[in-house]
């Protein structure tokens, strides 16, 4: 059963039951941000560790790692960790146990990039269709491969060995990425998958593959491990995924039996889920702080899963806010967490964090209008904190953007001889 909803004006410190029984301390999370601390060859390092310890000891009551790839010959980016094998077990361990020792539960996030990789890490980019990316970032991805009926079901079961790896490894639940045009969205987008085989066409086609991921991954892990998903409302691109077809997704998926699903919304082309799309309409509609809280809602009035919600909060009474309206049971927290990892302490006594959020801009428009721009910025803020420094929010949008491209140029170098 899921914990009903509560009238007490604070709710962050709250536990939540999840339907399997597994049970989070209070309802902040840490929503997932790439990390790229693995080595070159994809191995989770140290500075994981001590990054997970780090968030942890806020008292936070949930992380979700940064998107973690099922298969080596398909990064999103250099430095990611992939879970193929059992070879890094005792790493992985350590990772977990960094957070579940201090109880806090840790998700990792499972992902497949699909075609939105940088040009050149790959040996070749799959998707549901051989769609390229809009003209101003072709520079940046490769136009991809569309894959075979074969190639769709090693990804599916790939998914389910990762899974079953982590639950090995003592994590506390997995999250499939199916949002921000990764390939788990390219199926599901209308815009991306313009096949006409069982994996396209109709919305049910389409949502075929995320159904198959979770059968797969709940046929490994078993019906106690957390088994989650975070999906986009919608891609907000023209001839993308609708509100409508999400609603019918997360529909079909809670009466599979997820254990939550997390609603947040665009991609690297419209990247609404930094807020580069969100443009409130009205006073009230700005006070509610958080970006996709009336999808939220709606979603609320057609399931009882837990539902988090990611993307624009600022203040702790916001949270308890929205919390009170019972259209979400979890608040997720990112870009916030980089700059201040010890926020949780401050938000759940009642005060806001010293720092704020604040659009990472470089001047350059063709270049702030891509969500990749972003997560340079905060990418460089994590591996401060995982090397045990602090972040530095007032860092130049332009600097970043200059060091993090030279740093992902030089990992796609180092990655590709590695595979040599």
């Amino acid at each position: 059963m899921v914990t009903p909803r509560l009238s007490e004006p604070d709710l962050l410190n709250r536990p939540l039951h999840l339907p399997n029984g597994s049970v989070l301390r209070n309802r902040l999370a840490k929503a997932s941000m790439s990390e790229t601390l693995a080595t070159y060859d994809n191995h989770p390092t140290a500075k994981h560790v001590e990054l997970y310890r780090r968030w942890a000891a806020s008292g936070i009551g949930l992380l979700l790692t940064g998107n973690v790839m099922i298969d080596r010959r398909a990064l999103g980016e250099p430095g990611n960790v992939v879970i193929e094998d059992e070879a890094d077990l005792p790493m992985l361990r350590a990772w977990a146990r960094a957070a579940t020792d201090q109880g806090t539960a840790l998700w990792v996030q499972l992902n497949h990039p699909g075609k939105q990789s940088p040009k050149g890490l790959n040996a070749v980019n799959l998707s549901p269709s051989a769609i390229p990316f809009r003209e101003d970032m072709a520079s940046f991805f490769d136009t991809p491969r569309e894959a075979t009926t074969a190639e769709i079901l090693d990804i599916i079961q790939r998914f389910g060995r990762s899974a079953a790896i982590c639950k090995k490894a003592g994590f506390s639940g997995v999250q499939i990425h199916g949002a921000h045009g990764y390939l788990v969205g390219q199926f599901l987008s209308p815009h991306h998958n313009h096949r006409t085989d069982e994996w396209g066409g109709s919305p049910e086609n389409r949502r075929r593959f995320v159904m198959a991921v979770y059968a797969e991954i709940r046929r490994q892990v078993g019906p106690d491990f957390p088994v989650t998903i975070k999906l986009n409302s919608a891609d907000f691109q023209r001839g993308g995924f609708t509100e409508e077809e999400s609603m019918a997704t997360i529909l079909e998926l809670a009466g599979a039996g997820i254990d939550l699903i997390e609603i947040s919304g665009g991609t690297y082309e419209a990247p609404a889920m930094s807020g580069a799309f969100q443009q409130p309409k009205t006073a009230s509609t700005a006070a509610r702080e958080a970006y996709f809280l009336e999808f939220a809602a709606k979603v609320r009035a057609k399931v009882q899963v837990p539902l988090m919600v990611t993307g624009g909060f600022r203040t702790a009474e916001g949270m308890n806010a929205a919390l009170r309206t019972g259209a979400l049971d979890i608040v997720g927290l990112a870009r916030l967490m980089a700059i201040d990892p010890d926020a949780p302490v401050a938000l759940l006594r009642g005060r806001d964090s010293v720092q704020r959020v604040r659009p990472i801009t470089t001047g350059i428009k063709p270049v702030d209008r891509m969500g990749i721009m972003e997560i340079l910025w905060y990418t460089r803020q994590l591996k401060r904190i995982a090397e045990g420094s602090s972040p530095r929010p007032g860092e130049s949008g332009l600097v970043a953007l200059i060091k993090g491209l030279m740093t992902s140029s030089w990992g796609t170098y180092r990655t590709r001889r590695m595979r040599a």
